[in-house]
């Protein structure tokens, strides 16, 4: 078991070389085993059930990058190579499972994970089963079908199921070694480019329909890949995606099915966007903590993190009792901690890293705390680096300052800095979903702002060249 992974913003400005891998996580062999790793709850859950069937495990790579720019050859070519050496030492196998994104474009490579399975299956040949578990922001290519024997992807956005997940793909793995089935797998475009939050009850009862059908009539998995809209590759969008067992026919009758469902409920399922005068009309309207989601400038998408716009906005309306996080500035957080805890100082902060981050805002702040190798809780249960961080405070909002990108998942990010949420008006988080699992019971209410950011979800007008089947809402009907 291994695998590597990524989700590529085929236009953002910050290129994905090895450090961006090392920054989060990179183990060979042994990530599995060490709970603190980030990003392998799908490892551990894959070895206690093979353990308990008495099998034994070969691990090989655990890497993972925040999302960003392509990923450069460099850093493609070396991970597929320490994957495929391993296997290569490793055969016979009986079974492989990886763990990856369905996302990941290189500078030579449109499809890491398909070519990856194609390498793959060259070592172990057609008969051994090969699991593969992606996000559910995958591109769900032709080659990752030929060459997996069964795919899952998470069913949940924020993603809270990546170990229930690997263990839907074990048990079918497992049972195809066993000889007890044969998976069987049909897809099916739903010529949509979008966003779809499982938290919203549309969607949510999408999700349960999915569910209920599993383990029924033959049919062993469901997964709705939602596609990442900010990949320019030919096989961007929404996908309906069914593994039966041995029978296509009925595997594509239901993803079909399913993916008409889909686009029938594409009006009810779209998320309200409000504008930065909106979302702060709404918060001075209300009480308790309100979260406001800063959704185009999220680091799970590619973008900086360091935009300016929001904060531009509360500060220039005079509101306090806001805090705003995360912004990647690794240079900010050192001027920080030569400044020392307490010291008051001139820092420019945002705005930085090009046109979509907004203008730079020069204040005058105070370092609140300092706190070395910060981290937060993130998905799956594992810690999620934040590098060195800073809590300065600026006319009554607070704002964190991180040496590593990373989009809020928890609030113990900023619980652990000393911030008391309880005691705000107000939280920015640039995230676009990944915060509400953890977020929502503490909020009085969640709201989606849109701002002039790198990721802005305006999906009639993204640039993708490479995808030439229509899509909604680029056209209204795109199967006329």
């Amino acid at each position: 078991m291994g695998g590597f992974a990524t989700e590529t913003n085929t236009s953002s400005p910050i290129p994905t070389g090895i450090k961006s891998f090392t920054d989060e996580v990179f183990r060979r062999r042994d990530a599995s085993l060490d709970p603190t790793a980030p990003w392998t709850a799908p490892q551990r859950a894959w070895r206690r059930m093979a353990e308990a069937e008495g099998w034994e495990v070969l691990e090989s790579i655990s890497a993972f990058a925040q999302p960003a720019g392509p990923t450069t050859r460099a850093a493609w070519e070396t991970m597929r190579t320490m994957l495929i050496e391993d296997l290569r030492a490793a055969m016979p196998v009986d079974g492989v499972l990886l763990f990856m994104h369905g996302a990941m474009v290189a500078e030579d490579c449109d499809d890491c994970e398909g070519a990856t399975l194609a390498a793959v299956r060259e070592v172990v040949g057609p008969g051994v089963p090969v699991g593969l578990e992606l996000d559910l922001h995958c591109h769900l290519t032709a080659e990752m079908m030929r060459q997996a024997t069964a795919i899952v992807t998470y069913k949940e956005y924020p993603h809270t199921d990546l170990a229930h997940r690997a263990e839907e793909l074990f048990d079918i793995i497992a049972a195809t070694i066993r000889g007890e089935v044969r998976p069987t797998m049909a897809s099916a475009d739903a010529r949509m480019v979008g966003i779809w939050r499982t938290s919203l009850p549309p969607v949510r009862r999408f999700i349960e329909r999915m569910q209920a059908l599993e383990g029924r009539d033959g049919i062993l998995s469901v997964s709705f890949a939602h596609g990442f809209p900010w990949g320019d590759v030919p096989d961007v969008g929404a996908r309906m995606l069914v593994v039966s067992d041995g029978d296509a026919a009925k595997a594509q009758a239901l993803a079909d099915t399913l993916a008409g469902e889909l686009w029938a409920m594409r009006h009810e399922a779209a998320t309200k966007y409000l504008s930065v005068e909106e979302a702060l009309r709404r918060v001075a309207a209300s009480e308790g903590l309100t979260v406001l989601a800063d959704v185009a400038d999220n680091a799970g998408g590619g973008a900086p993190s360091d935009s300016s716009f929001l904060l531009e906005a509360i500060l220039d309306h005079g509101l306090e009792g806001f805090v705003f996080g995360y912004v990647w500035d690794p240079l900010a957080v050192r001027l920080c901690q030569e400044a020392g805890e307490g010291a008051v100082f001139d820092l420019r902060l945002c705005g930085k890293l090009g046109p979509a981050s907004g203008r730079p805002l020069d204040l005058t702040v105070k370092v609140e705390r300092l706190v070395e190798d910060h981290s937060q809780t993130g998905l799956g249960g594992t810690p999620a680096p934040l590098g060195d961080s800073a809590w300065v405070s600026c006319r009554g909002v607070d704002i964190v300052l991180t040496a590593v990108r990373s989009q809020p998942y928890a609030p113990d990010g900023f619980e652990l800095l000393g911030i008391d949420l309880a005691a705000r008006r107000g939280i920015v988080l640039k995230s676009m979903q990944h915060f509400h699992a953890a977020f929502e019971p503490v909020a009085a209410q969640i709201l989606y702002v849109t701002t002039p950011g790198a990721i802005a979800p305006d999906f009639a007008t993204l640039e993708l060249a490479k995808r030439t089947v229509p899509w909604w809402p680029r056209v209204a009907d795109p199967f006329a």
